[in-house]
This record gives structure tokens, C-alpha cells and sequence, in this order.
């Protein structure tokens, strides 16, 4: 379990509550951030639920799930999501961040590049892949 929470300068990466449902709402609410992520903007009730699931952790005991929320420190508010599935050696990681706080840096290609990462030609539910090349 990860329970700690990381912070830099700009932003708290926290453990995601079921009671940040509320928040996250207006902060996933723009029906064109739905384009790239899929689905529709979910009722405070529909992602109450869904956090209630992400909580409870990953049901299937070889992989594990870290859900986290993005607090920009300068607005103190909430304005997006980190995730995490880690099964073996392989970790998949996605990220959403709000339409009003995209162009910022917080969760971009930059920062996927400045971490290691590298895009392949891969696409998944018409998002980019990228890999981390780890040394052998």
C-alpha cells in the first residue's frame, strides 16, 4: 500500500480519498478533456462510486493499483489525477489533468520526457505509449 504523500515546490501528490469525488467533478467536468480520456464527465454520486472502487484496491492480488490527486499548492486546489497499475515489472501510469491547469507542466509530455520516458509508436485507446528503457 502507498499510503505517503509526495510534494514539490508546485504541487502535493496525494492519496486519493473517496471524499475528493466532490472536487473532482468540476475538475474533470469539461466534456472536451472526455475526448482524449474517454467517456463523459461523471455526477458527484457516479465518481464517488468509482473512488470507492480505486480505494478498495486492485482486485486481482498480482497487480497493484496507486491512485493519486494532483494539489497545485499555489491555487491549494485539486486539479488532477495520477494512476498507477503496477503487475510484476511492468507499471503502467496515466494522468489527467483539468482543462484549466493543462499547459502548465504538471502532467505533460516534458515532464513524461524529463522522467526517463520515451513515446513509442504504440497507441492505446488513442493515447501515446511510453516506456521507460530500464537497464538490463
Amino acid at each position: 500500500m502507498y499510503a505517503a504523500g509526495i510534494s514539490t515546490p508546485r504541487l502535493d501528490l496525494l492519496p486519493l480519498r473517496v471524499s475528493h469525488a466532490a472536487e473532482m467533478t468540476e475538475v474533470l467536468s469539461d466534456p472536451a478533456l472526455h475526448t482524449f480520456i474517454g467517456g463523459s464527465p461523471l455526477s458527484p454520486a457516479a465518481l464517488r462510486v468509482r473512488y470507492e472502487r480505486l480505494v478498495a484496491g486492485c482486485p486481482d492480488t498480482s497487480a497493484s493499483w496507486c491512485n493519486r490527486v494532483l494539489r497545485e499548492r499555489a491555487e491549494s486546489r485539486l486539479v488532477g489525477t495520477v494512476q498507477a497499475t503496477a503487475t510484476g515489472e511492468v507499471a503502467e501510469i496515466a494522468w489527467v489533468v483539468g482543462t484549466p491547469w493543462q499547459g502548465r507542466g504538471l502532467a505533460s509530455a516534458a515532464v513524461a520526457r524529463a522522467a526517463g520516458l520515451i513515446p513509442t509508436d504504440e497507441e492505446q485507446d488513442g493515447e501515446r505509449r511510453w516506456r521507460l528503457p530500464l537497464p538490463r
